[in-house]
């Protein structure tokens, strides 16, 4: 593997190494904290990559979006097991639980934003590396966060949605979970795909992220003293 190709796989896969490992034990230790221990019992509030990573959907899939130059990353890491039964208040604790994972990566890419303050005390070389992982990181940190707050099962925002929902209109939402990925992957992938064969712009949810994630990257850039 060339220099360069190493340069560009460390800039990119360490910030998403990063950033899905937080989230997960985010997740998982927030569960543990109000009650239940599943994920503690299986090792799974732990920093430790290899404990979140799905090969699939970490590292392939990512990687050939990346390759193909296309217009949204997507990926996804093995999901922390979560008893919500276990919770000392299920549907309180469930929003909690889900939230922690999009909050992490809000507080991951402060701290990468900050970070961005202490670059002139590192040599030029190890400058230019520390700062394409630094704005990396802000980057995939903010777009896991608002991917992930989509309001749609098994996202953390569809979670979110069925424990503040009163339960007659949570019930339906809930039961959408086992068909989540299937109707993101329509909606993100084959809705576009269709508008442009008919002359329609169908591109609505990807714009919409696109824009949060926008808006949300520039709110911590002034919050930070970056600009």
């Amino acid at each position: 593997m060339s220099t360069n190709a190493i340069y560009l796989v460390t800039i990119w896969a360490i910030p998403v190494i990063i950033a899905i490992t937080f989230h997960e034990a985010a997740h998982g230790f927030v569960a543990h904290l109000l009650g239940d221990d599943t994920a503690w019992r299986l090792g799974r509030v732990s920093f430790n990559p290899l404990k979140h990573i799905d090969p699939f959907g970490t590292i392939l899939l990512p990687g050939m979006l990346l390759l193909l130059r296309s217009p949204f990353m997507f990926g996804y890491a093995k999901p922390v097991p979560v008893n919500f039964r276990a919770l000392r208040s299920p549907r309180r604790d469930m929003v909690l639980v889900a939230a922690a994972g999009p909050a992490m990566n809000i507080a991951l890419a402060v701290a990468a934003a900050l970070a961005f303050h202490i670059l002139d005390y590192f040599p030029a070389t190890t400058e230019q590396w520390l700062a394409a992982n630094l704005k990396n990181s802000l980057i995939i940190n903010v777009i896991l966060a608002v991917f992930n707050s989509f309001p749609l099962p098994p996202l953390d925002g569809g979670r979110i949605l069925v424990g503040i929902l009163p339960k007659v209109a949570a019930a339906p939402v809930a039961r959408l979970e086992p068909y989540g990925l299937v109707i993101l992957i329509g909606l993100l992938i084959v809705l576009p795909l269709l508008g442009a064969q008919l002359g329609i712009d169908l591109n609505v949810i990807l714009r919409t992220l696109a824009v949060s994630t926008t808006a949300i990257i520039e709110v911590i850039l002034h919050i930070t003293g970056n600009i």
